[in-house]
């Protein structure tokens, strides 16, 4: 018996067209939650740029977040895991930001900073994603003042072995090809969704995850059924239990229905 639903945000929940949920999404949510399924996220954004589910929080659907890909786990007020990059590694990746003249998105508990902000970054975070306009540094030491638990330079997958190679105690996780969310080794979606699974007392098999980025192949993969979006990489697909339709074409609403949850 399903019990909990995880999803992704960006083009899983979240239309990459409109920047909003589709009006399926949230009655099939509502009606799942209604029988008492647990509703929770999935994401690669911290919870300070998680801006785009107003519609679900409004109606009290949301039950927890895995955020920063499973580096930081909460419930409320209460964080329930959380892992933060070794100091040393997180000023190497600024280091190397800076040799190779690349952005970088530094993420602690409660803030977001971007250190060397360029038109890159600009273009995908703030034009593609609609993020919100994130606070400047002009030195590493700044941005890594506070414990790190997300680095998000704009390099390539290359360029992301060269810097793993160099750091201790780091994982790359890329769901989008201009950069990739560096966390502490051992966190990625799947660690956070069998985290939070714990937390309330259930096993994997009650729960069913969706995702449609590279970032989601974890969970997918874990013992929980896992769904791809009709609109996400054949990667993930290829990995997935079954493949919805896109999340504009009501890909949520059609898999509950298919598994019975609506």
């Amino acid at each position: 018996m399903i019990k909990a639903l995880f999803f992704d945000i960006d083009g899983t929940l979240v239309s990459f067209k409109t920047h909003h949920v589709p009006p399926s999404t949230i009655d099939a949510l509502q009606t799942a939650k209604a029988k008492g399924i647990k509703i929770f996220i999935s994401t690669g954004r911290p919870k300070a740029i998680i801006n785009n589910l107003g519609e679900l929080e409004e109606l009290n659907i949301i039950d927890g977040y895995v955020s920063m890909n499973g580096a930081y786990c909460f419930v409320g007020d209460t964080v329930i895991d959380r892992h933060y990059i070794p100091h040393e590694s997180a000023l190497k990746i600024g280091h190397f930001v800076d040799k190779q003249k690349a952005a970088c998105v530094f993420v602690s508990a409660h803030d977001v900073c971007v250190y060397r902000e360029n038109a890159l970054m600009r273009k995908i975070f703030y034009d593609y994603l609609h993020v919100d306009e994130m606070r400047k540094v002009d030195n590493i030491e700044e941005a890594c003042a506070v414990d790190i638990y997300q680095a998000t330079p704009f390099i390539t997958p290359e360029q992301e072995a060269e810097i793993i190679a160099q750091i201790e105690g780091c994982t790359g996780d890329r769901w989008h090809p201009t950069f990739t969310d560096i966390t502490a080794a051992g966190c990625d979606k799947r660690h956070g969704v069998e985290t939070v699974a714990k937390h309330f007392g259930l096993t994997m098999q009650e729960v069913i995850c969706f995702g449609d980025g590279g970032n989601d192949i974890s969970m997918l993969q874990s013992e929980a059924i896992g769904v791809a979006m009709g609109n996400a990489e054949d990667a993930v697909k290829a990995v997935a239990d079954y493949v919805t339709t896109a999340v504009d074409d009501n890909g949520v609403r059609d898999a509950m229905r298919h598994f019975g949850l609506i």
